[in-house]
């Protein structure tokens, strides 16, 4: 008999004397906080407590992690939590919505406190969650084979065919090879009455596996005696087995199938799960423009060609992977796909068709279908669901429609709350009831459980109520057996979030480890597992993915121009500071816009007759006009500005996230926090200060790149583009400072010297004045200068001769040619003839001559090394407009 909410029972909780006397006055203080934060709550929502029993005392699985913590004090358990927050930023653990968008990369707060279920509490929650897998198995292998459901009236018709997910070319006679549904999650709440209650199952892309690990590692680092002390079950094991599901998949049965996560791209707001995942697990991280389907198969396109692909796991939804026989305006799936996959060429997990499974309305019918299916019944409640559409629920709804939130099932992800809505939008959302009722699930609103949440600023632990993610999946020895002898495990462990029953993971903004405890302490689970025996030794090499290649190509043109850029406009700005502002001539300054490829600003025109004689006015207000000019550079949404480039470096930082090490990565996030902070530059110095931080962190990043990453084909498209932008840049620095400035000599060359970080060395080499000759040598000709033009001509020769070469042709290659050709010139060039360049008009022409014949070569390298190993990566073009 299930307990229900009454008067006597909040009574009880106002009067049941609370005993927390073993423990210190600290954690005495923040328990008795707890239970005034449940006294605050709405009489008619208490209920069930996690933490407290109804007679006051402390659960007995919470005892042993409020003993542990009970040794911080206010400002240890504070700087514990600031540790784990400072891990998650610094390991890049972010949700983000909107690509293009830096500052909408956001990271949650990671709660000290772990949601703790009890043994007991486990094994039963288990053994539902394992009916749940195999009973919605069931029915994806019904809907999509005998539809014995719809046939028998049991499931209607229009339920099924009018849900976007159903996929009618999925739909076979044949016997299923094996489970459709090989991993897959599941949300639930206790609710108030102490009963788990399901609120949802994700089958199509589940996500948060690598949230949940990444939580736990987290934790265990910012409270380790915690961790160590603590019987809980371990999480690696489930990953290790889901690794084990997957490669059993593979059809070919080679010791080494060749495993893709395909995932929507650095746009997607789960993206850093899925380089995680990709990583941790050894999976080629790839979107739907890596892959082809070529007679039949699905290949990955690499470096060294196509290469076969046995197993997909898929972190993108149903209707968008195959735009051949699915959504035709996707841009992110693989034509076809779904054929690829009926003739069992590949496997994909989970199979194309399991987000039928996802429909709210399956679970007004669950309880039947499982008796049908199973001959069990439910063990694990569902919240209270109607379907409008059906002759027997509408009535139900219409007459309290306050009491539901509803669900239009063509836009599955959208949830409508009447409060929410105007009275014009309620007798809308009725109308819509009763002329299209199909459309529409109520789900009844639900009362939660407390649990305790840590809050940092107040050292106290708050009532809130908390959602659960749980993973279940199929044990590796089982794919291939009858159905009724499959076996699934439950991850011990998952993802929880603080918020109303049912909010959105993405909407909180709080998450909790989830403690399963152990009768007995666990041994810890390595990340790498134990080979049974001898391994294929192996290399990076031609397997990388040319879409791979490509972004670390531009993350390193991107890269060195903001190095470029912001060494160049700190400069500027130290210049600016030096400008006398009431002096007519703006000195060197339109000279440095330009090379900043920035408009100076045009010279005051005013109608006041007394401005226009006022002229040391006049040239204050032109100053300011260039002070202006130069802080817009900082805006967030300027067109040329610092975060506007920094856009560009991290959307191609993330598009390869599984190929850059931890500590690199780390750089990228303080990059970030730099550039989500510049936009409030209010000065010439905080700007200074702001570019002097930008420098360091990209040598930083680039040096542990250099450092760490394997010196191999990624590494070399990487070097390529950083000096291909560097010898660029350079080239067009010396064509200003020597050739075409308003403004030159020494303080233009001084800036040229200093941008390019060899002020020091100059003034070592040469301690006399500067002078244009010894400029050129350092700059152009001295070879162990890493920023002369020839180091840079060598490195990229070396380079590029290193790459794969497709073609089985004796002669150079395209962008051989091109360095070559830009080498010869600089070799060739007559050094006495560039020797008077400030009094020889014949010295002026030769170096613009030599410039240009270096610029023209180098320009068109990209274009050559794109179309060598990156034209094959052409981004898709919608040719139609689809209608919904």
């Amino acid at each position: 008999m299930r307990l229900r909410y009454d008067e006597r029972f909040y009574s009880e909780l106002t009067t049941t004397m609370y005993d927390f006397s073993q423990l210190n006055s600290e954690m005495q203080r923040r328990l008795e906080a707890y239970v005034a934060s449940r006294q605050a709550l709405d009489p008619k929502t208490l209920g069930f407590d996690e933490l407290l029993q109804r007679t006051g005392r402390i659960r007995a699985h919470w005892q042993l992690v409020l003993d542990e913590l009970s040794i911080y004090d206010r400002e240890g358990l504070r700087s514990r939590c600031e540790e784990a927050q400072n891990l998650l930023h610094e390991n890049g653990v972010t949700f983000n919505t909107y690509e293009d968008d830096p500052g909408k990369l956001r990271s949650w707060q990671l709660d000290s406190l772990p949601y703790v279920i009890s043994t007991e509490e486990w094994d039963q929650l288990e053994q539902g969650l394992m009916q749940r897998s195999r009973l919605l198995e069931a029915i994806a292998e019904d809907l999509y084979g005998p539809r014995t459901l719809i046939n028998s009236g049991l499931l209607p018709a229009e339920l099924i065919h009018s849900f976007p997910s159903y996929l009618l070319p999925a739909v076979t006679d044949q016997p299923a090879r094996r489970p459709m549904l090989i991993f897959h999650g599941t949300d639930l709440i206790r609710n108030a009455e102490g009963q788990w209650q399901v609120l949802c199952d994700w089958t199509q892309s589940p996500s948060g596996t690598g949230y949940a690990l990444e939580n736990r590692i987290t934790l265990a680092r910012a409270l380790p005696g915690l961790y160590r002390e603590a019987p809980l079950k371990r999480l690696a094991g489930f990953l290790q087995a889901q690794h084990r599901a997957l490669a059993s998949l593979c059809n070919s049965q080679r010791e080494q199938p060749n495993i893709v996560l395909l995932s929507p791209g650095p746009g997607s707001p789960g993206y850093f799960e899925h380089a995680w995942l990709a990583n941790y697990m050894n999976f080629s991280l790839v979107e739907g423009a890596d892959l082809v389907v070529r007679d039949g198969q699905v290949s990955m396109r690499t470096l060294g060609g196509l290469r076969q692909v046995d197993v997909i796991v898929r972190q993108i939804n149903d209707p968008w992977c195959d735009p051949l026989e699915l959504r035709g305006d996707s841009l992110l799936g693989v034509p076809g796909l779904m054929q690829a996959a009926r003739d069992g060429e590949v496997e994909i997990a989970n199979a194309l068709g399991t987000g039928i499974l996802e429909h709210p309305a399956l679970a007004a019918y669950l309880e039947t279908i499982c008796q049908r299916l199973l001959g069990e019944s439910l063990l694990l409640d569902h919240r209270e669901t109607l379907w409008a559409g059906d002759a027997e629920h509408l009535p139900r709804i219409l007459a309290a429609p306050e009491l539901w939130i509803f669900r239009d099932i063509t836009e599955p992800a959208k949830h409508l709350r009447s409060e929410r809505l105007s009275a014009a939008e309620q007798s809308a959302l009725l109308n819509q009831l009763q002329k299209t009722p199909w459309r529409y699930v109520a789900q009844a609103r639900l009362q939660a459980a407390t649990s305790p949440v840590y809050n940092t600023r107040s050292d106290s632990f708050e009532a809130r109520n908390i959602n659960l993610r749980l993973f279940s999946l199929i044990e590796p020895d089982h794919l291939f057996v009858a159905p009724a002898e499959r076996q699934y495990r439950i991850m011990p462990g998952g993802l929880a979030w603080v918020g109303e029953p049912g909010t959105l993971l993405m909407e909180s903004h709080t998450v909790k480890d989830i403690w399963v405890m152990a009768p007995v302490p666990q041994p810890h689970i390595s990340l790498l597992r134990q080979a049974n025996g001898p391994i294929v030794v192996t290399r990076d090499g031609t397997d990388l993915p040319c879409r791979v290649a490509d972004s670390l190509f531009w993350m390193g043109r991107y890269g060195e121009r903001l190095d470029i850029r912001s060494r160049l406009l700190r400069e500027t700005l130290g210049r600016f500071l030096q400008e006398d502002q009431s002096a007519e001539e703006s000195g060197m300054l339109p000279d440095l816009f330009t090379a900043l490829e920035i408009q100076s600003p045009d010279p005051l025109e005013t109608d006041d007759p007394i401005a226009e004689t006022d002229v040391p006015f006049k040239y204050k207000q032109l100053y300011l006009n260039y002070r202006n000019r130069l802080l817009e550079l900082f805006e967030e949404h300027h067109a040329d500005g610092m975060p506007w480039l920094f856009n560009h470096f991290l959307r191609n930082c993330r598009a390869v996230r599984d190929h850059l090490g931890d500590d690199a990565w780390r750089t990228v996030n303080s990059l970030r926090q730099r550039f989500n902070d510049m936009p409030r530059t209010q000065g010439i110095i905080v700007g200074q200060r702001q570019l002097e931080g930008v420098v360091t962190d990209l040598a930083a990043f680039f040096g542990l790149c250099n450092e760490t990453m394997p010196h191999h084909y990624g590494w070399r498209f990487l070097d390529i583009g950083r000096f291909i932008e560097r010898v660029l840049c350079t080239l067009e620095l010396l064509k200003l400072a020597l050739l075409s400035a308003r403004q030159p000599g020494i303080p233009l060359w001084e800036v040229v010297l200093a941008t390019t970080d060899n002020f020091t060395v100059y003034r070592r080499r040469y301690r006399s004045q500067l002078h244009p000759s010894a400029i050129l040598d350092l700059l152009l000709f001295d070879e162990t200068n890493p920023r002369s033009v020839g180091y840079m001509l060598k490195r990229l020769e070396r380079q590029i001769q290193r790459l794969p070469q497709l073609s089985s042709s004796p002669y150079r290659n395209q962008e051989s040619r091109l360095v070559i050709q830009a080498t010869s010139a600089l070799h060739l060039v007559d050094i006495d003839r560039l020797s008077d360049i400030e009094h020889s008009a014949d010295s002026r022409a030769v170096l613009a001559q030599l410039l240009d014949q270096l610029i023209a070569p180098l320009s068109e390298l990209t274009n050559a090394i794109s179309h060598s190993h990156f034209s094959h990566v052409e981004a898709p073009i919608q040719l139609v407009t689809m209608q919904s």
